[in-house]
């Protein structure tokens, strides 16, 4: 995990999401990055990102989110940014989760089942996740996808990621879970009860703190489990739902594989 974290002064969860083992080679370090928003990067940030070579940033966030908190991106960066205001009017149902409900350890997990289940087929990730897929494909230099926290939105499009690359579960896994490292969950279970109060002047306990702003296997599991009821698992959702033919996986393994 150490020898994936990026530090960064203001971006969380910035990591290389490359180098497992795949189907057909290792995957290359420095081509795949995950993180959290960059609304608050500071300039030494911004610096360290244009040092990474980043061609294509694919922004996950609904609309009202990067209003209200606009990415900041390096002087004179030559990239693309992918977005999509499909379905995305309004707070962020995360945002209208905290904001209208009392956050426990099991309502949050009860959110997540819910937002997992159906974040495959809404209709924004869905011209999001084909977009970066074509990048990929297509061979367009490094990439970066993040959402808010970079722990959900962003953690599903990485493991799909995964699964196009042929990455053992086991793997996949491990990194979808790497965010309660990064973010040093626990630890800061206080700081993030505080910002939860100030932002909406409810107190919560350190134990809805861990089931909300954290990951566990089960919350990706309501994702494979959508895919599986309505297409019949994880590789038919990417070639039915994402346009993911074979052809298009071995340009992708072929690009981004020693």
């Amino acid at each position: 995990m150490s020898d994936r974290l990026l530090s960064f002064e203001a971006i969380e969860n910035f990591r290389d999401y490359g180098g497992y083992a795949g189907a057909e080679g290792l995957i290359t370090r420095g081509k795949l990055f995950r993180s959290g928003q960059h609304a608050r990067a500071s300039d030494g940030d911004l610096e360290a990102i244009a040092d990474l070579g980043i061609a294509t940033v694919v922004d996950l966030r609904h609309h009202n989110e990067r209003m209200k908190a606009p990415s900041r991106r390096p002087h004179d960066w030559q990239g693309r940014v992918l977005e999509s205001d499909l379905g995305g009017v309004g707070e962020a149902p995360h945002i209208r989760f905290l904001m209208e409900e009392d956050l426990t350890a099991d309502s949050g997990r009860r959110y997540m089942a819910k937002a997992y289940f159906g974040m495959p087929y809404e209709a924004g990730h869905i011209s999001l996740f084909k977009a970066h897929f074509e990048a990929l494909a297509a061979g367009q230099g490094s990439s970066l996808i993040h959402c808010a926290a970079g722990k959900d939105r962003t953690g599903l499009l990485a493991a799909l990621t995964h699964k196009v690359l042929g990455v053992a579960d086991d793997d996949m896994m491990a990194d979808y879970l790497a965010t309660n490292t990064a973010i040093r969950l626990e630890e800061r279970a206080d700081q993030f009860a505080g910002w939860l109060h100030r932002r909406t002047g409810k107190r919560v306990s350190a134990d809805a703190v861990v089931a909300f702003f954290g990951v566990e296997p089960d919350f990706i599991g309501h994702a494979w489990r959508a895919m599986a009821q309505t297409h019949g698992g994880v590789p038919q959702y990417l070639e039915q739902v994402l346009g993911i033919d074979a052809a298009m996986t071995t340009a992708i393994r072929q690009r981004l594989m020693l």
